[in-house]
């Protein structure tokens, strides 16, 4: 117990120093799917191995993959206890649109108890906690657990390299379970903890219809145009109670049973909080017969994430485009497939296309669902670490979003997941003006502090 006070003492007495660690690691723009960020990308993987190595960890190392590096590095000096994987990604999402953005993206602004930035909650903020965390404990010598680190580049682009990195590294990765800090709570006074994430199925598709771009009056009515085709096959995957039709689509999809139902109608987190994370819209909207926080974490759903055609400049031009493109994203529930799903969107493309043009569809990246065990010894740890800290127990809660990993750790080494995070839901992320909620990145800390001594018991 002396030693995990000293550790508690370490994480409140180093806050500045954690900030200013945010601040470093934030002002990377580690943007992914950008190849003219590469080498930031790079940089941001080289600055997770720096930080690991002064913190006490050992074998720390970049690994090289088709695209951008895996972080590695381990301790292993806890005979007899559990060995935990910690897994998080340095690389983020690009800032678009620019002009929306309060302040620069890159340039980690503090205003109040927030720090805004592209990356800082998904999920730099995330990573550190399990890097000072873990370097509190090692300082103090009271980390009684064995861990591994797994911090990659490639999560916002679906992980594309992990599918050949576990099984090649499998012994590497072997251990009890794996803790993903990708993840979060539902506010800073309501700890919560993710049991369920659904899969993905993202796609780009493009409708060709002339080889080039026409006048619209001379051939407007004689040549189908690909943009209204699109917006018409777009229009066709939804009936008006928000059920998807694309055929067979609902075929894998698991019911949810009372029990589980129950579990979720727990959350205080209600529709009104929905409305106010999702920058106010006019209402919610979903499908039917469903409550928000099933449709958001237990049923799968079809979404628009961009649509490309024709002219989009200042004023007007009369154009009839040559082509049109959307990408498509659905979010899948246990145990839809994606590439199953890419079949089925394939076979309502095929079904509801016009002859008058052509259609291409390629499926850029996937995940599979996961839902974990709720009582593990691993979730019970986490769930008495957010008790101590938060003063509460934790609300159990399903997530609408995707972490590839976990479905591959399960695939390729039967290896569980426990989901413990630090995001709010109204972060921002993925959107502009993304920020940490400061006072929860500190609790997030003391939180994993709390969870290494609980998993060594």
């Amino acid at each position: 117990m002396k030693h995990l006070d000293a550790a508690l003492a370490s994480v409140t007495s180093q806050q500045s120093a954690a900030l200013a660690d945010l601040i470093e690691f934030s002002a990377i723009p580690s943007i992914s799917t950008l190849s003219e960020r590469n080498p930031d990308t790079r940089r941001a993987a080289q600055w997770v191995v720096a930080k690991l190595n002064s913190i006490g960890m050992e074998h720390a190392q970049l690994f090289e993959t088709d695209r951008h590096p895996v972080v590695y590095a381990d301790w292993l000096h806890a005979p007899g206890k559990p060995t935990i994987l910690l897994y998080g990604h340095y690389d983020v999402q690009p800032a678009d649109p620019l002009a929306e953005w309060n302040t620069d993206p890159f340039t980690p602004t503090q205003r109040g108890d927030n720090l805004y930035a592209r990356g800082a909650s998904d999920m730099k903020a995330q990573v550190l906690t399990l890097i000072r965390s873990v370097g509190a404990l090692l300082a103090a010598g009271s980390l009684a657990v064995n861990v591994k680190f797994l911090i990659e580049g490639e999560e916002e682009i679906g992980s594309p390299s992990l599918s050949k990195f576990i099984p090649a590294h499998a012994s590497r990765l072997q251990c009890d379970y794996m803790v993903s800090a990708d993840s979060g709570i539902l506010k800073p006074d309501i700890p919560s903890i993710v049991y369920g994430l659904r899969g993905l199925a993202y796609f780009e598709l493009w409708v060709q219809g002339p080889q080039t771009d026409l006048h619209s009056g001379m051939f407007g009515g004689v040549v189908h145009n690909p943009a209204n085709v699109l917006a018409r096959l777009i229009a066709g995957m939804h009936d008006s109670d928000g059920h998807i039709l694309l055929p067979g689509f609902y075929d894998d999809v698991v019911t949810l049973d009372p029990a589980e139902r129950a579990v979720l109608a727990a959350t205080p987190y209600t529709d009104a909080d929905v409305l106010a994370a999702a920058a106010n819209p006019p209402q919610l909207y979903g499908e039917r017969g469903f409550s928000s926080a099933e449709r958001i974490g237990a049923r799968p759903t079809l979404d628009v994430n961009g649509m490309l055609s024709g002219f989009t400049g200042e004023g007007s031009k009369t154009v009839l485009p040559a082509k049109s493109m959307a990408k498509i994203s659905t979010r899948l529930v246990p145990n839809q497939d994606p590439a199953k799903v890419a079949t089925q969107m394939r076979a309502y493309l095929a079904q509801h296309a016009p002859p008058s043009v052509r259609w291409t569809l390629n499926l850029l990246s996937g995940a599979h669902p996961a839902v974990v065990d709720r009582n593990s010894p691993g979730m019970q740890a986490a769930v008495r670490a957010m008790h101590t800290v938060f003063g509460k127990a934790p609300v159990l809660v399903r997530e609408g979003g995707s972490v590839p990993i976990v479905g591959l750790m399960r695939t390729h080494l039967n290896i569980d997941t426990v989901m413990l995070g630090f995001a709010l839901h109204d972060d921002g992320i993925h959107g502009p003006n993304e920020k940490q909620h400061i006072p929860t990145f500190w609790r997030g800390i003391e939180t994993f502090v709390h969870f290494f001594s609980n998993a060594a018991q």
